[in-house]
Formats: structure tokens, C-alpha cells, sequence
């Protein structure tokens, strides 16, 4: 053979190896894309679907209960929920399809790839000891997602940061803090979750008054307070039951301090406390009252 046929046929085996490398990139990509868009679609469907009876009367013009299918919080916790399962499925399509494709071009360079194979579940195991952390990393994401402690939009507390999650992943979760903050925080370092968004919540007002004050009186002023945002169509969509005084919390040596409290949609109690805190004082200043809002 000589040498120009040598070139040729070297020539000819690296073209074919390089069309083969780009055909299983191509038709890995393709695969890749139609995953992620069939998942896309199911998640989709999931968070338009039929939902289980709601709690509450979000979604109403009578303040009676509604069903969840018009009840804008149990189908925004539906969607966030899909949501995150649809990113968390997408990681494991594509980290399955990157394996398949790592292992089919190793095979293509003339690799033999049979004892990599065999050898899987032996070094899986092997990683098993030498990345705990990374294991417990994805369990622990696994089970937050699918038991529906965490979701993507949800304000939660994880004990070390609080903030909204932006990314649900294998090993990461990302959260966003008021001061625009960005935490990435190990799925595996996360041992409590305090979710701010499932269902409802609750805004709480403690406002101070003198001890020479009328408490009675005052604390009707508060209700008046509670009951006119009650009946504010404005807020309609995010009062779940009317705002109620739960009376004397606490005695200091100057202070009386009166707790009234209102449940609320999800994310929106911190809004209706605010209002809440701003009708209070009016109404004391036309009462001729004197308060101090705490919190």
C-alpha cells in the first residue's frame, strides 16, 4: 500500500468517524428537544388540569367557597408545582441523554466500551462512598419536589436563607432574598423547610395603645377597620375569611398591645397588612384615638 492510499484511507476513516460523531450529536439533540417539549406539553396539561376541591373563596362574588378550577391560588400552586417537576425531569433526560451519547461516541473512536458498561454498577457504587454529598444532594431535591415542600415561586425559609425560589435542581436550589440577593444553597444542607406560599397565610397587626384607652371601644374601631376591607371589592380576590380581633396580646409597662389578624392568598399577607395597618390608623384619627402599629 502506499503512502497516498494510506492518507486516503486514514482520510476516509477520520470523515466517517467525524459524520457518525455529528449524526449521533444531531439525533441526540433532536432527542433532547422532542423530550423537553413532550415534557413541556405534559406540564402544561398538568397545570390546566381538573384540580381537587379548594379551600377557599378567592375566586368568588358571593363570599361563598368556590371550586379550585376557578380558584386563582390552588392553580397557581398547581402550575408551580408542574413547573418544577417539568425542570426536574428535563435534568434527567438530559443528563440520561449525555450518558448514552458519551458512551455511543466512545464506542464510534473504537473504545471498547463493553467493560465500561459491565463496570457501571460497580462504580456507581464506588461513587456512592466517594460523593455522599452529591447523592444526598439529588435525594433530598428529589423528595422536596415531589412531596411538594418547594416550589418555583414559592417564598420559603430554609433555615440558613429565606427568599423566593427561582431554580429547583438536582443539587442546587436558588433563592432570591428581598434585598435581590441571589443563594444557591445545596439541596443536601437543607434539613427544614418553612414554606410561605402552600394554601394560605396569615397577616398579623399588633397595634399599641395607652393604658388610659378605652379598650373596648378600641378594639371596635378595629373591627369597623377590618370589616370595611372585608367588604372592599378591591381585595376581594385575597381575603379568605374577614379579619378578626383576637384581643389583648401583651402587657408592657406603658403599653397595651391588641392583636387583629386576617387570613390571606398565599404571598399576599404581607400587601393586605400594610393596607390593613393604614385603615387602622384612620379610623383611629376620626375616633379620636391614639394607637401605635407594632407590627
Amino acid at each position: 500500500m502506499t503512502g497516498n492510499e494510506v492518507v486516503a484511507d486514514l482520510a476516509s476513516t477520520v470523515l466517517s468517524a467525524l459524520i457518525a460523531l455529528v449524526g449521533i450529536f444531531l439525533v441526540a439533540w433532536i432527542a433532547r428537544w422532542l423530550a423537553h417539549r413532550a415534557i413541556d406539553r405534559m406540564v402544561s396539561r398538568a397545570a390546566t388540569g381538573v384540580l381537587p376541591a379548594g379551600m377557599g373563596r378567592l375566586s368568588r362574588g358571593d363570599r361563598t367557597a368556590g371550586t379550585s378550577a376557578d380558584n386563582p391560588v390552588a392553580t397557581s400552586r398547581r402550575a408551580q408545582r408542574t413547573r418544577t417537576t417539568g425542570s426536574l425531569l428535563k435534568s434527567i433526560v438530559s443528563a440520561i441523554i449525555g450518558a448514552i451519547v458519551v458512551i455511543m461516541a466512545l464506542a464510534e473512536l473504537g473504545f471498547n466500551v463493553a467493560p465500561l458498561i459491565a463496570s457501571a454498577g460497580v462504580v456507581g457504587v464506588a461513587l456512592g462512598f466517594g460523593a455522599q454529598n452529591l447523592v444526598k444532594d439529588f435525594l433530598t431535591g428529589i423528595f422536596m419536589i415531589f412531596e411538594d415542600q418547594i416550589g418555583v415561586g414559592d417564598v420559603v425559609d430554609v433555615g440558613t436563607v429565606s427568599g423566593t425560589v427561582e431554580a429547583v435542581g438536582l443539587r442546587i436550589t436558588r433563592l432570591r432574598d428581598t434585598d435581590g440577593t441571589v443563594w444557591y444553597v445545596r439541596n443536601g444542607e437543607i434539613v427544614r423547610v418553612g414554606n410561605k406560599s402552600q394554601n394560605w397565610a396569615r397577616a398579623i397587626v399588633d397595634v399599641g395603645l395607652p393604658y388610659a384607652t378605652d379598650v373596648r371601644r378600641f378594639i371596635e374601631v378595629l373591627k369597623d377597620a377590618g370589616h370595611e376591607l372585608w367588604e372592599d371589592d378591591d381585595y376581594r380576590h385575597v381575603l379568605i375569611e374577614e379579619p378578626e380581633v383576637w384581643g389583648v396580646q401583651e402587657l408592657t409597662h406603658d403599653l397595651l398591645t391588641v392583636r387583629m389578624t386576617v387570613k390571606t392568598a398565599p404571598l399576599e399577607q404581607w400587601r393586605v397588612a400594610r393596607v390593613l395597618r393604614e385603615r387602622i390608623k384612620l379610623r383611629l384619627d376620626a375616633a379620636g384615638l391614639e394607637g401605635t402599629p407594632l407590627a
